[in-house]
C-alpha cells in the first residue's frame, strides 16, 4: 500500500480555501439549475467563477493524452452515476443532475459534488436523493482518529441497502492535496474495523454513488461517462475532509 500523506497545518489552511472556492461555485450554480438551462451553460458559469478567483479547474483537461476530460465540471444526468460530460443537453422537469466540482488553488486541489433535483421529481428519486445525502454524513460520522476505513463503507452501505438501494462498488472516495487523486481509497461498502486507520491529518474525499436499482455500472464509448446498467437513477454527494484529533472538519463547506 503506498504511503499516506498527513498534512501539515499549513496545507490544510490552503485547502479549506481552495474547499471554499468549491463550495462559492456551487452556491453560483444553484440558481441555474432549473428545467430548460443546458449543462454546458452550467458549466461556462463554473469555469468563469474558478477563473475569476484565480484558481484552475481541476477537471478540465484532466486523464489521458488522447481523450482528456472536456469540462469543468462532471454533470451527471439521471441515469449517470459520475463523470457525465457537461455538453448541449437541457435539463427537464424531473430530471436529478449530479454537479462534480474540482478546483487547484494554490498548489493543492478541492473536490465535492452535489445532486440537484430539478422542477418536481417523483417520490421514488426524491427519496434516493434524500438517503444519499444521508449516507454521506453517516459515513462521515464514523470519522474519528483510530477508526478504519471499512467503518466508513459499513456505515454508507448499512443505510443504503436497509432502505433497498444499492453502493456503486467501481467507483470509490480517495486521497487529496497536492494531487487530486492520492492514497487512501476509501470504498463506500465494506466490513467494520477493516482497512486502513485513520490518523489526524489525512485528507481524503467520501463520495457515495446510491442507485435506486442494482449497482452494476456501464462505462460509455467516449469513455468517461458512466451509467447504471439497469438505467435506473443515481445520486451522488461529495464532501473533501480533513481527520482531527477529536473527529473530522469538511472542507467543502
Amino acid at each position: 500500500m503506498s504511503r499516506v500523506s498527513l498534512k501539515s497545518a499549513r496545507e490544510i489552511e490552503a485547502m479549506r480555501r481552495a474547499g471554499a472556492l468549491v463550495a462559492e461555485t456551487f452556491r453560483v450554480l444553484e440558481p441555474h439549475v432549473k428545467p430548460g438551462v443546458t449543462l454546458k451553460e452550467l458549466d461556462t458559469l463554473a469555469e468563469e467563477h474558478i477563473r475569476r478567483a484565480g484558481a484552475t479547474p481541476a477537471y478540465l483537461g484532466y486523464g489521458p493524452k488522447n481523450n482528456p476530460f472536456p469540462g469543468t465540471i462532471c454533470a451527471s444526468v439521471n441515469e449517470v452515476i459520475c463523470h457525465g460530460i457537461p455538453d448541449g443537453r437541457v435539463l427537464q422537469d424531473g430530471d436529478v443532475v449530479g454537479v462534480d466540482i474540482g478546483v487547484l488553488m494554490n498548489g493543492v486541489y478541492g473536490d465535492a459534488c452535489y445532486t440537484y433535483t430539478v422542477g418536481q421529481v417523483s417520490a421514488e428519486v426524491q427519496g434516493l436523493v434524500d438517503t444519499t445525502r444521508e449516507c454521506l454524513k453517516a459515513g462521515l460520522d464514523v470519522i474519528r482518529p483510530n477508526a478504519r476505513t471499512g467503518d466508513i463503507g459499513h456505515a454508507i452501505q448499512t443505510l443504503a441497502e436497509a432502505r433497498g438501494y444499492s453502493v456503486v462498488r467501481e467507483y470509490t472516495g480517495h486521497g487529496i492535496g497536492k494531487r487530486l487523486h492520492e492514497e487512501p481509497t476509501i470504498y463506500h461498502w465494506g466490513a467494520r474495523y477493516t482497512g486502513l486507520k485513520l490518523q489526524p491529518g489525512m485528507v481524503f474525499t467520501v463520495e457515495p454513488m446510491i442507485n435506486l436499482g442494482r449497482p452494476e455500472t456501464r462505462l460509455q464509448a467516449d469513455g468517461w461517462t458512466v451509467t447504471t446498467a439497469d438505467g435506473q437513477p443515481s445520486a451522488q454527494f461529495e464532501h473533501t475532509l480533513v481527520v482531527t484529533d477529536k473527529g473530522y472538519e469538511i472542507l467543502t463547506l
